[in-house]
């Protein structure tokens, strides 16, 4: 579904992310992890196109990204979570959701239900302002504005950051349920060990914008093969 062939981008004539390679197939959860700094958020805003790589290809359903913007990825079916959340503070949970319309333009309907039925807080603060809201709470929103268009492919940046544990848990549970239940693909990057085993078929490893391993399910629950690549 997704590929990244020597992928590079800098932010200025700072160079970030290193020719990764990359494969995310159809129906798995795919995790990227590294300590902070390794490039993990910049390898998803390349693919989502919210900055322009200066080498490298990205692939959707084999078709080159190139020369396409952020807006035309989510129509093609690219659902994008940020790290941070970014929900809009002063528009309330429904106006959030309502926004996630725009992903996906060759959906058959919309996922209102699904997105109350995996995170029914949502439903019961419908009215209420995003900005109100607990960290988690914001978070399960962001998701839900992600998922209400349908996306095929689904987008995480670091949903464990700034949320109490027993909610990451909540969250990654969710997530494998969803693409159990709807065959999403995800992608998403991650520095908690927890969230990671939770949730990774399978896991690349980064280190300096590069990627250096690719981790397998049953090395994932080998906390001390992977700990290298997360401690500080």
């Amino acid at each position: 579904m997704l590929e990244c062939e020597e992928l590079s981008a800098a932010y200025d004539t700072t160079l970030v992310l290193r020719d990764v390679d990359l494969t995310v197939n159809d129906g798995e959860i795919v995790g990227v992890m590294g300590k902070n700094g390794a490039g993990k958020s910049t390898l998803m805003k390349a693919i989502i196109g919210l900055l322009e790589p200066k080498s490298g290809v990205v692939r959707y359903e084999g078709e080159d990204l190139a020369g396409t913007n952020a807006n035309e990825r989510a129509n093609v079916g690219i659902g994008y979570i940020p790290q941070g959340r970014d929900v809009f503070p002063s528009l309330t949970v429904e106006e959030n959701l309502l926004i996630g319309e725009s992903v996906n333009r060759e959906r058959d309907h919309d996922l209102y239900d699904e997105v109350y039925r995996y995170f029914p807080i949502l439903e019961e603060r419908r009215d209420q302002k995003a900005g109100t809201m607990s960290g988690g709470q914001q978070q399960m929103l962001a998701i839900g504005r992600a998922l209400v268009g349908n996306p095929d492919l689904l987008l995480l940046d670091e949903h464990s950051e700034g949320v109490q544990p027993s909610i990451v848990e909540e969250i990654s549970e969710n997530l494998r349920d969803l693409n159990a239940d709807l065959g999403t693909t995800v992608l998403f990057v991650e520095q908690n060990l927890g969230a990671i085993q939770d949730m990774a078929d399978r896991c690349y490893a980064m280190e300096r914008g590069r990627i250096v391993d690719e981790i397998g399910s049953d090395e994932l629950q080998d906390e001390d093969a992977i700990a290298s690549y997360l401690a500080v």
